[in-house]
């Protein structure tokens, strides 16, 4: 089962991610955890990362993209996985799409997280 977790910081995609991983024995994967871990690895795309946000900048998504399929090809995916912060924009979407399409996989479902803003500013 692949899942996509969708919503504004601080509505809860992380702590449900980790739910749903626990129950479905699939890992959860956050983009900002990955995109720290691959800076701590020093891999190449954790490499280019950095420059960006050493910078001050966001990370763009070729990089972001890069670091997905890294973690993707990973073993303890091989049954499914749970995206945290990803896909955020058109062309991440479509990469994906991509990189499940050449192991014949798609995403099976996409779950929305939807709060009131009054409750985010509460968390933040």
């Amino acid at each position: 089962m692949n899942l996509i977790l969708l919503g504004a910081p601080g509505a809860g995609k992380g702590t449900q991610a980790e739910v749903i991983s626990e129950k479905l024995s699939i890992p959860a994967i956050s983009t900002g955890n990955i995109i720290r871990e691959a800076l701590a690895n020093g891999t190449e795309m954790g490499l280019k990362a950095k420059s960006f946000i050493d910078a001050g900048k966001l990370v763009p998504d070729d990089v972001v993209i890069g670091i997905i399929k890294e973690r993707l090809a990973k073993d303890d995916c091989a049954k499914g996985f749970i995206l945290d912060g990803f896909p955020r924009t058109v062309p991440q979407a479509e990469a994906l799409d991509r990189i499940l399409a050449k192991n014949s996989e798609e995403v099976t479902g996409t779950i929305s997280i939807m709060i009131p803003d009054s409750l985010i500013m509460e968390r933040i």
